[in-house]
């Protein structure tokens, strides 16, 4: 029945680092509710991606789930959603 294909999670972010060769930094935020005051409050993650693309510093990029591809690199950029302006 099952037909095994998995669609890859995505998530959009803002890229923060492009300083190592085809890898860049993503800061992906959220806002969730705290548990006790219920005020929304805003939390943050930084994924490594593979970017092939050449996004730079300030970009809305699309990253995808994949293969490992380092110890701390599980992500790759499947498009820019904006660039950054100069």
């Amino acid at each position: 029945m099952s037909d095994n294909t998995k669609t890859a999670r995505t998530l959009t972010g803002r890229v923060i680092s492009n300083k190592m060769n085809q890898t860049v930094t993503v800061l992906i935020e959220r806002q969730v509710q705290h548990p006790l005051l219920g005020k929304i409050i805003r939390r943050s993650t930084k994924l490594h991606a593979h970017d092939e693309t050449g996004a730079n510093e300030g970009d809305l990029v699309r990253i995808a789930e994949c293969r490992p591809l380092s110890k701390t690199k599980h992500h790759r950029v499947v498009e820019i959603v904006t660039r950054a302006e100069v």
